[in-house]
Formats: C-alpha cells, sequence, structure tokens
C-alpha cells in the first residue's frame, strides 16, 4: 500500500517508508522538494535562535557576575537576578530563542539544527564586544572564519536526515537518559569540588550538556505534535521531562555564569550541547548520515570548530571586564585581560 491510511478520529497517516524503520540498512529515501524547504527553513530557524542564545549569555552574565561568590547554587540567586533588567531581557531571549529552537527541531531534526547552534559563540563574542565597549582585532575575526568553516564542512560532509523520535524503544530512552544524568552529575560534581575557571568550565560543560539533552527532548514532542496532535503532545512523557529539566539546566546555567567569565564557561555551553545532541540524533533517533570518506571531511570540520573555539574563548572580549579594551591592541596588553576569571 503506498496512499495514506486512515486513523482514528479522521487523521490520516502516511506509510513509512522501508529505509526510515529502524536497522534497515538501505539508503534512505531522496527528499522531495517539501522536505528540503523544511530543512533549508529548519537550518535558517536554528541560525537564529543561536544569535538568541549570544545575547542570552552576555545579558546573563553581566547580571551575575555582580552576584557575590556565596550566591552559588542558591535559590536567593534567581532573587536577586530577577530585579536585574539584563537578566530579564537575557530571559525573553532565553524564552524566544527556545520556541525557535523548537520550530527548528522540528522541521530540520537534531543533527542538522543542533551542531549550528555553535554559531552561538561568535554572536556572543560580537555582543559582548557592543555591551563591554571593545572591537574585536584579528584573533577574534580569524577564529569566527574558523568556526564557520569548521560548521559548513561538518553540516555538507553528514548531511543528516530522516530519523524517527517516536519510534524509539523505551529501554534505548532509558539508557540514553541514565548516561546523560551520569555526566551532568559528574560534572556539576566536579564543578563544586573545585574554584575559579575550573568551577565554570565544569559547570560549563554540565550545563551545554543539559540543554542537549532538553533539544532531543524537544525534537520528540515536535515529532509528536506532527503525529499525533496536541492530546499527544499532553500525554508523551517527553513533555513533561522538558517541563522539569528544562528549568532544572536554566538554573544550572545561571550558576554556571555565576561561578566565572565566559572564557572558562562558554566551551561548554558552546560544545557540550551539539556534541551530545548529534551524537543522539545518529544513535538513538536513526538519523541517516553520509558516510565512507566524508567522515573525514566531518572530522576536520569537527577539529575546527574545536580549534575555533578554544582560539574564540581566550578573546578579551569574553573576559567581560572593564578594561579589556580594544582586542586588536598588542598582545601583551590583552594578556593582562585574560587573568583568572571573576
Amino acid at each position: 500500500m503506498t496512499g495514506a491510511v486512515s486513523g482514528p478520529v479522521g487523521r490520516t497517516y502516511r506509510p513509512i517508508a522501508p529505509s526510515t524503520v529502524r536497522g534497515n540498512s538501505s539508503p534512505p529515501a531522496v527528499r522531495v522538494p517539501g522536505e528540503r524547504l523544511s530543512g533549508r527553513v529548519g537550518a535558517v530557524l536554528a541560525v537564529v535562535a543561536a544569535a538568541l542564545n549570544a545575547a542570552a549569555s552576555v545579558l546573563q552574565r553581566k547580571a551575575a557576575r555582580e552576584e557575590p561568590a556565596e550566591r552559588e547554587f542558591s535559590i536567593g540567586l534567581l532573587f536577586d537576578l530577577v530585579r536585574r533588567p539584563s537578566w530579564l531581557g537575557g530571559i525573553a531571549c532565553v524564552i524566544v530563542g527556545f520556541l525557535v529552537q523548537a520550530v527548528a527541531l522540528t522541521l530540520a531534526g537534531v543533527a542538522v539544527v543542533q551542531p549550528l547552534l555553535v554559531a552561538e559563540l561568535p554572536f556572543t563574542v560580537l555582543l559582548a564586544a557592543w555591551a563591554f565597549g571593545a572591537r574585536p582585532g584579528r584573533q577574534e575575526w580569524t577564529a569566527i572564519a574558523v568556526l564557520a568553516a569548521g560548521l559548513a564542512m561538518v553540516v555538507v560532509a553528514l548531511a543528516p536526515q530522516g530519523g524517527d523520535p517516536v519510534g524509539v524503544p523505551g529501554w534505548m530512552w532509558a539508557v540514553g537518559s541514565a548516561v546523560v544524568a551520569l555526566i551532568v552529575g559528574v560534572t556539576v560534581a566536579a564543578g563544586r569540588a573545585t574554584t575559579g575557571a575550573a568551577r565554570a568550565g565544569w559547570l560549563g560543560v554540565g550545563t551545554g550538556t543539559a540543554f542537549g539533552y532538553v533539544a532531543v527532548l524537544v525534537a520528540a514532542v515536535g515529532a509528536i505534535a506532527q503525529r499525533e496532535g496536541v492530546s499527544g503532545v499532553l500525554t508523551a512523557w517527553q513533555t513533561w521531562t522538558v517541563v522539569v529539566v528544562g528549568p532544572l539546566s536554566f538554573f544550572l546555567l545561571q550558576t554556571a555564569l555565576q561561578a566565572g567569565s565566559l572564557v572558562a564557561s562558554q566551551p561548554g555551553f558552546t560544545l557540550a550541547n551539539p556534541l551530545l545532541a548529534t551524537a543522539w540524533g545518529v544513535v538513538v533517533y536513526d538519523e541517516h548520515v553520509r558516510g565512507g570518506a566524508w567522515y573525514a571531511m566531518a572530522a576536520a570540520g569537527g577539529a575546527a570548530l574545536i580549534l575555533g573555539t578554544f582560539v574564540l574563548v581566550r578573546s578579551p572580549l569574553l573576559s567581560d571586564s572593564d578594561d579589556s579594551g580594544d582586542s586588536s591592541e598588542s598582545d601583551d596588553s590583552s594578556d593582562d585581560s585574560r587573568a583568572a576569571p571573576r
């Protein structure tokens, strides 16, 4: 049977192509024009979400850095932050960015959307330059170019498509969720056991992992909404897990931002999120990626992303200090601005 079939309450369902069934080794079906358009729109929305996330990071860091260290891991931190206009502006960016990302995940899939969120880092640098009165220099522009090239290589090489978040068996959800909980638990424990840049770095990795997990849950909710409508969303356990894990991830983000500068915490935000979500999309959701020689191109792109990230986070623009100045000045003058995070 190749046509649509009738379902309950007048719904119709399109049969799943043999190539999309989990475990089938045949190549994925060719995308129809409508699917390609959805993927492109989803990719554009992912970049918009990255820009909104960057604005949120800068605005929330601007507010959180003024809080004393003893406020870490306390609910009082949130009560203090809610009185700061910059923090509220960051919250608005978080909410809008989350909604845009949710639509992107529904249209394009996890392995497409989450890698594009790496664009958050160059957006963060440019917005931090504006917020803290500095100017990007050669280091920043070079790193941004490397990041952009690496991102393009990864997306083009893998060309992910397909996948079925709704068809994942329960045991796979349980194992994957347990792994995520272990990673977040270990990184938070390591963060609490350390101080300074190390604390912010560990918490950044934990936060990125938690938000990557939220992304895969949102992708599942979007797929359920397409197949079963509002009633399916309200009865899906993934929806209510987002309601719980989302705020916990947000609280962890505030703690990471307060623990140190963006120089220390941003790499974890930037890399852990898409790494977890992309791996989940391929392994758990069975999203198809290109193999063979394309893996080499993807690996080279991934190396460029890591290199660009670690060069860019050393920018004095991310130290958010009042005297960071113009980053195009000599390396000697910028070294002092990269001193221990506050």
